[in-house]
């Protein structure tokens, strides 16, 4: 890789954390569960293309050790969310009582 093509990659991924902090900011409280849902899909598909990026178990270079670890944390990342969503949907189900007899 040259040295603008990091520069390159480099500044698309600082835009985009920005731009990524600036939108979850703004997001409201109430689609705050739709939202991290949609996120974890995201992530899901992040974990295919870090799949593809690992390559083949027979060729270990810089990618496929960084593809490997994209997919760890794009696991971690969407387990983590889904446990989270269930929490918070728990959240505004209907408690049901008891009878006592």
């Amino acid at each position: 890789m040259d040295t603008g093509t990091i520069i390159v990659g480099l500044t698309i991924f600082v835009l985009a954390c920005f731009a990524g902090a600036e939108l979850i900011s703004r997001v409201p409280q109430t689609l705050h569960t739709p939202l991290m849902s949609a996120s974890n899909a995201i992530s899901g598909i992040a974990i295919l293309g870090a799949l593809l990026a690992t390559g083949r178990p027979e060729s270990l270079n810089s990618v496929s050790i960084i593809g490997f670890l994209a997919v760890i944390f794009a696991s971690i990342n969407v387990v983590g969310g889904y446990m989270v969503t269930d929490r918070m949907l728990q959240m505004f189900k209907k408690k049901t009582r008891k009878k006592k007899e």
